[in-house]
């Protein structure tokens, strides 16, 4: 597997643009690593992980065409990991040639809330109508925790995340040829089911990608900060749930608590993890 960064910050990107806080200014002077867009992941070119509202500008900036995709998995629907008008703007009707049809998956709360934003801002059409999928070359496909399904060349577990209950919020592990990703962001401190399904279905990762949004002298409640993902890369660790010279990154990374990526490399690098950055490829 080959999967790229599409997106690496928090909710309001990183430098916010409206903030002239240090963490800020000083991501704005250093550029590159530290100019963080909002969080998604491209598995192979052909798997998107978050219909971000930003995936057409990263798409550009990293070189990475996104028209061979045809499976989205949907963590949740917060506005910063889910656009909808992306849904229209990649239909036929739109002009757009050639794509594959999008298979969307994603929990029932996620699907619902996406049809209403549909609704509201965007069309009249109902957006879980079959003849409106049909319309716009897409498929939405129900997602249930703890439940293992199969696409293409992969296989999918999702897992329930510690973040906006009422949302349905996922975490996914993703295996394929081999090898084994998980995605944990949005998410606190791991749900005490989610780490007896890892058990369950004997999961060994090899690419380990965790929520950072709070940094290093905040709390962690609805989002992970540095010392919870040190926590539970160890306790991944002690478990047997990583997988020899298995690598953990860091993503979803806040302005507000995070200082630029060289200083937060250098003290993620103490603790046994990476910063990803926005364009990051890695083979997996």
């Amino acid at each position: 597997m080959k999967i790229t960064f599409l997106g690496t910050s928090g909710a309001n990107a990183f430098p916010e643009a409206f903030c002239n806080c240090n963490n800020c200014t000083q991501a704005r002077t250093l550029g590159g690593p530290s100019l963080r867009k909002r969080s998604a992941l491209l598995v192979n070119d052909d798997l998107l992980i978050d219909l971000g509202p930003d995936i057409m500008s990263a798409s550009q900036i990293h070189g990475c065409s996104l028209s061979n995709v045809k499976y989205c998995i949907q963590t949740h629907p917060h506005a910063d990991h889910l656009d909808v008008s992306h849904l229209l703007s990649r239909s036929p009707d739109h002009g757009v040639i050639g794509a594959p049809r999008l298979n969307f998956y994603a929990s029932q709360e996620t699907l619902q809330q996406a049809a209403a934003t549909f609704a509201q801002d965007l069309s009249e059409k109902n957006l879980l109508s079959p003849a409106t999928q049909e319309y716009m070359n897409l498929k939405l496909h129900t997602v249930m925790p703890l439940r293992p399904f199969t696409f293409g060349r992969y296989r999918v577990t999702a897992l329930p995340a510690n973040h906006a209950p009422t949302m349905g919020a996922m975490l996914y592990a993703v295996e394929s040829d081999n090898r084994c990703i998980f995605y944990g962001t949005d998410t606190a401190t791991f749900l005490d089911q989610t780490w007896q399904a890892f058990h369950d279905n004997r999961m060994r990762f090899d690419v380990l990608i965790l929520d950072h949004t709070y940094g290093l002298d905040q709390s962690g409640n609805d989002h992970m900060n540095s010392n919870q993902v040190i926590e539970h890369i160890e306790r991944m660790s002690n478990e047997g749930l990583l997988a020899k010279n298995a690598r953990a990154f860091a993503t979803h990374i806040a302005h507000a608590g995070n200082p630029p990526h060289p200083t937060l490399e250098i003290y993620a690098k103490q603790h046994g993890y990476d910063i990803a950055f926005d364009g990051l490829s890695l083979e997996v």
